[in-house]
């Protein structure tokens, strides 16, 4: 099967970029210039290549960004290193951008910032972002960073999404509302994808509200496994924490629908999945990168979502989405944006059957621990609200992991 051009090919990759090759290779693009333009040279590394789901999100919000500071007369010298490891190879890759000229330098993986920090102390007046950390946003360095996005809003709209094509097979009498059941493969048992998949499920609940879900956790190479084992149970749509398009591909084998992560998915299931969730980078790209080049402060901690459409929906699948899709989701997207809807609206959800009453909040070290209130206020849980990285993991009732 060949993708379409840029589309990433089939790889078994987790969406939390936590893999990469050993090599190390600069790509600098530099456009050419009219007389009045201003260039600034940014660096980004990358844990694979543009065939790697989670790289090739980062490199489309590159070159969004690239097109759109163009107009406005910047021109983006990037230079880019791609397959880097999560060790010391990636310390090297920031020290040898920083001291290539690059006055702003991305790492697009939350496992690189403790290779990023050690680099950034000899060049302080070079900016360094760790997209997805939570270390920079509290240390004492003045040029580190950490920057994520609201994706627990875009997995939410990704389950309106699923639940309104179960909830209309459910009036269709194609299936019973006990047959409504979601399966979602999951990358890793952490904060992200523990708030990912909650969202997701009281998304799909809020339009269907008999809908279940199953979890199961994955290493690097066993998505398909998963995928087909909750295929087995009787899942008749099945969602992911994971780049990996092989998981789409089984539910069209299956015959049972598909809701995907970070690009979209339909054309290696076309006949499965409805949409996708991702985080579109160029927004924080571009802010960043005008922020450094006019010499303004950059925030240590930076997180928007629809409020700045810092995650969406790929194209929906016109073939497959229920009627009333576009119009729920246009209601939802402007409830959400203006904070009349909360993703984790306590009145939403229970858990171990009790209302959510406790949570997570800030010990006097700056960390999150359990088992206090600070974090649900206003009748809601407020995810990436002290900090930009997710740390949702209540175990919400409805929601069954099987390992």
């Amino acid at each position: 099967m060949k993708f379409p051009a840029l589309f990433p090919s089939l790889c078994l990759i987790l969406c939390l970029c936590a893999c990469g090759g050993t090599p190390v290779e600069q790509d600098s693009e530099t456009a050419v210039e009219p007389p009045d333009t201003k260039t600034i040279k940014v660096g980004l590394i990358c844990t694979g290549d543009e065939n790697e789901g989670c790289t090739y999100n980062f490199i489309r919000g590159k070159n969004d960004a690239s097109v759109m500071l163009a107009a406005e007369g910047i021109n983006v010298d990037w230079a880019v290193k791609w397959n880097v490891d999560e060790n010391g190879v990636c310390e090297t890759a920031n020290r040898e951008l920083a001291k290539d000229g690059c006055q702003l330098i991305f790492n697009n993986s939350p496992g690189f910032e403790a290779f990023m920090l050690n680099a950034a102390p000899k060049y302080p007046d070079v900016q360094f972002v760790a997209c997805g950390g939570q270390v920079s946003r509290a240390d004492a360095l003045s040029n580190t960073h950490n920057a994520f996005a609201n994706i627990h809003e875009g997995r939410y709209l990704a389950g309106i999404v699923a639940g309104m094509k179960l909830q209309e097979r459910i009036d269709n009498g194609e299936i019973t509302p006990e047959e409504a059941v979601i399966g979602y493969v999951g990358a890793s048992e952490d904060a992200e994808v523990i708030s990912g998949y909650t969202a997701y499920y009281l998304g799909a609940r809020s339009v269907c509200p008999g809908v279940t879900m199953k979890v199961r956790f994955v290493g690097a190479a066993a998505e398909r496994d998963a995928a087909s084992a909750l295929a087995d149970m009787g899942c008749e749509l099945i969602s992911q924490h994971s780049d990996n398009p092989d998981i789409a591909a089984v539910a069209q084998s299956a015959g049972i629908l598909h809701t995907g992560y970070n690009y979209d998915m339909t054309p290696i299931a076309p006949e499965a999945s409805l949409a996708s969730a991702r985080i579109d980078w160029a927004v924080y790209f571009e802010h960043a990168i005008r922020a450094v080049l006019n010499g303004e402060e950059l925030e240590q901690d930076w997180c928007h979502g629809l409020d700045m459409r810092a995650v969406e929906l790929t194209p929906l699948n016109r073939n497959l989405i229920a009627d009333g899709t576009d119009e729920k989701l246009d209601e939802v997207k402007a409830a959400l944006s203006d904070g009349s809807l909360q993703v984790f609206d306590a009145s939403a959800f229970t858990v171990n059957g009790a209302p959510l009453k406790q949570a997570y909040a800030l010990d006097t070290d700056g960390d999150f621990v359990a088992d206090s209130e600070e974090a649900v206020f206003d009748g809601a849980f407020h995810e990436s609200y002290f900090q930009s990285a997710p740390y949702f993991t209540l175990a919400a009732d409805g929601i069954q992991k099987l390992n």
